[in-house]
Protein backbone atom coordinates (compact mmCIF):
# COMPACT_ATOMS: atom_id res chain seq x y z
CA UNK A 1 0.00 0.00 0.00
CA UNK A 2 1.43 3.35 -1.05
CA UNK A 3 1.24 6.46 1.07
CA UNK A 4 -1.08 8.92 -0.76
CA UNK A 5 1.10 12.01 -0.18
CA UNK A 6 4.54 12.58 -1.59
CA UNK A 7 7.36 14.29 0.29
CA UNK A 8 6.84 17.44 -1.83
CA UNK A 9 3.19 17.68 -0.83
CA UNK A 10 3.94 17.17 2.86
CA UNK A 11 6.69 19.79 2.70
CA UNK A 12 4.39 22.29 0.99
CA UNK A 13 1.64 21.68 3.55
CA UNK A 14 4.03 22.15 6.47
CA UNK A 15 5.41 25.38 5.01
CA UNK A 16 1.95 26.82 4.33
CA UNK A 17 0.63 25.95 7.80
CA UNK A 18 3.73 27.40 9.50
CA UNK A 19 3.37 30.67 7.61
CA UNK A 20 -0.36 30.92 8.34
CA UNK A 21 0.15 30.23 12.05
CA UNK A 22 3.01 32.71 12.36
CA UNK A 23 0.99 35.44 10.65
CA UNK A 24 -1.99 34.66 12.90
CA UNK A 25 0.11 34.82 16.05
CA UNK A 26 1.61 38.15 14.99
CA UNK A 27 -1.81 39.59 14.21
CA UNK A 28 -3.16 38.43 17.56
CA UNK A 29 -0.24 39.92 19.44
CA UNK A 30 -0.73 43.33 17.84
CA UNK A 31 -4.51 43.41 18.20
CA UNK A 32 -5.85 45.51 21.07
CA UNK A 33 -9.28 43.90 20.87
CA UNK A 34 -7.98 40.35 21.35
CA UNK A 35 -9.58 40.06 24.78
CA UNK A 36 -12.49 38.05 23.43
CA UNK A 37 -10.25 35.63 21.54
CA UNK A 38 -9.33 32.58 23.60
CA UNK A 39 -6.18 31.47 21.76
CA UNK A 40 -2.88 31.22 23.57
CA UNK A 41 -0.45 33.22 21.45
CA UNK A 42 2.62 31.53 22.90
CA UNK A 43 1.29 28.05 22.11
CA UNK A 44 0.28 29.14 18.60
CA UNK A 45 3.77 30.46 17.96
CA UNK A 46 5.37 27.25 19.30
CA UNK A 47 3.20 25.12 17.00
CA UNK A 48 4.14 27.34 14.05
CA UNK A 49 7.83 26.95 14.87
CA UNK A 50 7.43 23.17 15.19
CA UNK A 51 5.81 23.06 11.74
CA UNK A 52 8.64 25.22 10.39
CA UNK A 53 11.18 22.78 11.81
CA UNK A 54 9.20 19.91 10.25
CA UNK A 55 9.38 21.72 6.92
CA UNK A 56 13.14 22.11 7.23
CA UNK A 57 13.49 18.40 8.03
CA UNK A 58 11.56 17.48 4.88
CA UNK A 59 13.76 19.82 2.83
CA UNK A 60 16.90 18.21 4.26
CA UNK A 61 15.44 14.76 3.53
CA UNK A 62 14.81 15.75 -0.09
CA UNK A 63 18.36 17.11 -0.44
CA UNK A 64 19.97 13.91 0.83
CA UNK A 65 17.53 11.55 -0.90
CA UNK A 66 19.36 9.65 -3.65
CA UNK A 67 18.18 10.37 -7.16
Amino acid sequence: MNFPLSMNEISLWLAAMAIILLITSELLSSARYAGSIIIEKKRLRLVALALGIGFMITVIMRIYQPF
